[in-house]
């Protein structure tokens, strides 16, 4: 080797098309997953004020989002649902004509199997109290007897056509008991996407406005400190041992770190929530002339790809799926 610099890396960041030939990371729409909220009742589809561009749904609205998925190429759809009435056991998460129930069997009869049919388990949505599980006397999530519903719920979710079923209460068995139901009902092929390392988050505010949140006080006896990596690397374990097809990490962003030793110590699929406060961060930075708003999505979803993920739910889904055809 002679003349210095020897050794020129450079010479494949010249052109774009040497740039891409040798891209360790790749986004693909096939990769992305979509949440989606549909409001019971609901005539005309409703923006949320700090996530712009997204919206509760309508029915009708809710199906044709799921149809334009299925036709860009996602994975899959995420679905949420908002009751209109509330009540401490959070009782319309078991209705069979239930929003959430309703919305899940119009969406499967919508896409068929050309998209993922993905349901929320977790009753915050439903309680007045807003917590994801029953409370007892004390006022303290009742672990076990919140689990009971969460396999009445699954089951119930997967005879409305969900594909896959996404426990993210972080109730203590969950996973095991979701597979027992599910095997015990037949559903032998319904997957478990299970929010194994959900952390209690700051940047959960937008969604709380998305779900029409009832939380009185927080989430921070049963999510995951922020401070931890081995306790959630330790849910991860006990989900996958219970059964979990794929195992999530939420948030994404703050949580990086987690993504990449989940991925060390797992031979399940990783999926990954670029949750409600990442994406209104960027908006709001966007729309203020801060930053590249596309440049911007584009690192995000690439970090969190080149952590681990092999799945990502994020609100861009179909926006980037459809700008991804064109670059």
């Amino acid at each position: 080797m002679t003349g210095f610099p020897g050794v020129r890396p450079r010479r494949l960041r010249a052109l774009p098309a040497l740039r891409d030939m040798v891209a360790e990371t790749s986004v693909e729409a096939r990769r992305l997953i979509l949440p989606v909220f549909v409001g019971e009742g609901f005539t005309e589809p409703r923006p949320i004020a700090s996530m712009p561009g997204v919206v509760q749904h309508t029915l009708d609205s809710l199906k044709r989002t799921a149809a334009e998925a299925a036709g860009a190429g996602l994975a899959g759809v995420m679905v949420f649902g908002l009751p209109e009435t509330k009540d401490a056991t959070g009782s319309q998460a078991l209705a069979e004509d239930g929003v959430l129930t309703t919305a899940l069997r119009e969406v499967r009869a919508e896409v068929g199997d050309d998209c993922l049919v993905m349901s929320d388990v977790c009753l915050d949505e439903f309680t007045d109290h807003g917590h994801c599980g029953v409370l007892t006397e004390s006022g303290v999530v009742d672990n076990d007897a919140t689990l009971e519903l969460y396999g009445e719920m699954a089951v119930l979710h997967a005879e409305a056509g969900a594909h896959v079923v996404g426990p993210s209460g972080m109730m203590d068995g969950q996973v095991g008991v979701i597979r027992s139901a599910l095997d015990r009902a037949g559903h032998h092929d319904t997957v478990i996407l299970a929010y194994a390392a959900k952390y209690a988050s700051a940047f959960y505010g937008p969604f709380r406005e998305a779900v029409n949140s009832s939380l009185q006080g927080d989430r921070r006896t049963y999510q995951q400190d922020n401070r931890n990596l081995r306790d959630a690397l330790r849910e991860i374990r006990l989900d996958v041992e219970e059964g979990a097809d794929i195992i999530m990490v939420k948030p994404a962003l703050a949580y990086l770190d987690v993504i990449a030793a989940a991925r060390a110590i797992c031979d399940v699929p990783i999926a990954a929530y670029n949750i409600s406060g990442e994406y209104a961060m960027v908006e709001a930075a966007a729309a203020n002339g801060w930053i590249d708003r596309d440049g911007a999505i584009d690192e995000t979803l690439t970090s969190i790809r080149r952590a681990g993920a092999d799945s990502i739910l994020t609100y861009w889904a179909l926006e980037y799926a459809r700008r991804g055809a064109t670059r």
